[in-house]
């Protein structure tokens, strides 16, 4: 049986606006040092600059860095500089990644999304900080885990019932 083509209504910028606070609230939440807990407003402004370029873009990830750079009391502009380049990385290849399925975009996003671990962790060391060890890097490969689940809650509310009407066009 083949999967059902959704026709995706336009999204509400209250939704978009929602669910970056709601991640931005996720990384509130005190999870410590602990390796492998997602950044989870990485993984969202990823989704919206690839799904919708024109409403999220640089500046909006460049305002979300500061923020976290100010919560977690880092080197301001570590969360700037490593969302902007994510924001810069999806916004280039958004087009080519809408076309592949679930699966294959979790491994397209992979490098972005570790990346965006990568530059934090090269500014500390590079600032003289100790070496946080490996551990710090898991928490991109758990982010791609997460795209599908993701991707999924977030268009959840764009999603048009599939229609049994034959007759019609759309």
């Amino acid at each position: 049986m083949a999967r059902p083509q959704y026709i995706l209504q336009p999204v509400n910028p209250y939704f978009i606006a929602f669910s970056l606070a709601a991640a931005f609230l996720l990384n509130l939440l005190p999870w410590g040092k602990l390796p492998g807990v997602p950044d989870f407003v990485a993984v969202v402004l990823l989704f919206w600059n690839i799904h919708q370029p024109r409403k999220v873009g640089m500046g909006i990830a460049f305002c979300l860095g500061l923020l976290m750079d100010v919560h977690n009391a880092n080197l301001l502009g570590e969360h700037a500089l490593a969302y902007t380049l994510l924001s810069f990385g999806a916004i280039t290849i958004h087009r080519r990644v809408l076309w592949m399925s679930l699966g294959v975009q979790m491994f397209a996003v992979t490098p972005m999304l570790v990346g965006a671990q990568v530059v934090p962790f090269v500014i500390r060391l590079v600032m003289g900080a100790s070496f946080p060890g490996w551990g710090y890097l898991i928490s991109g490969f758990v982010e791609a885990v997460l795209w599908p689940l993701t991707s999924l809650v977030l268009l959840l509310p764009q999603r048009r019932p599939v229609d049994p009407d034959d007759t019609r066009p759309i």
